[in-house]
């Protein structure tokens, strides 16, 4: 059994209108999410053997907060794949992965991260938390899918359960979606 984390970046900055995707940092409610994240799996207890991330400074933010608020830092391999990437690529990463580490958390964006579950969740009804994931995978969204396999290198798709997501609205209603005409703190 192995056990893959997924961990969406935060909320970006949108306001620099002539900024590379790649280039956008986190906004204010971006920040506090993390936070709150980074709070949340300390309190959970969970560990990596291995943290692999996009290099974009959304998600180096990301890691950055939720480092803070977790109290500790770890080592992160950053892979330029990960960014933007499909769930196809994705999961190949995974399959690539050295040393054969039991527990992974890879930190990237959407569409890719929540079509990981797709794939890898068979849509059966033996996780209602997919549901969930069919309705949003919103920002800085933490989950936690437990694979039947017993290497990397034998992913394949329906191979997963999603034993646990949280996102940060789950945490502090303040950090939900923004109501029209509201303003994004």
């Amino acid at each position: 059994m192995k056990t893959l984390a997924l961990f969406r970046h935060a909320k970006s900055d949108w306001s620099d209108a002539r900024a590379r995707d790649f280039d956008r940092p986190l906004n204010a409610r971006g920040q506090r999410g993390a936070l709150a994240m980074g709070r949340y799996i300390r309190d959970t207890g969970r560990r990596f053997d291995r943290v692999i991330a996009s290099p974009a400074v959304r998600v180096a933010e990301t890691v950055e907060y939720a480092s803070k608020a977790w109290g500790r830092s770890f080592p992160v391999e950053w892979d330029r794949r990960i960014y933007l990437a499909s769930s196809a690529v994705l999961v190949d990463l995974l399959r690539e992965l050295t040393g054969d580490p039991e527990t992974v958390l890879m930190i990237g964006h959407n569409p890719g991260l929540e079509d990981v579950i797709f794939d890898l969740v068979p849509d059966d009804g033996s996780s209602p938390l997919r549901d969930v994931v069919e309705a949003k995978f919103p920002t800085a969204t933490f989950a936690v899918l437990e694979l039947d396999i017993a290497r990397w290198a034998d992913i394949d798709s329906g191979c997963a359960r999603l034993v646990s997501l949280m996102r940060p609205r789950d945490l502090d209603p303040a950090l939900g979606p923004v109501l029209p005409g509201s303003l994004d703190p």
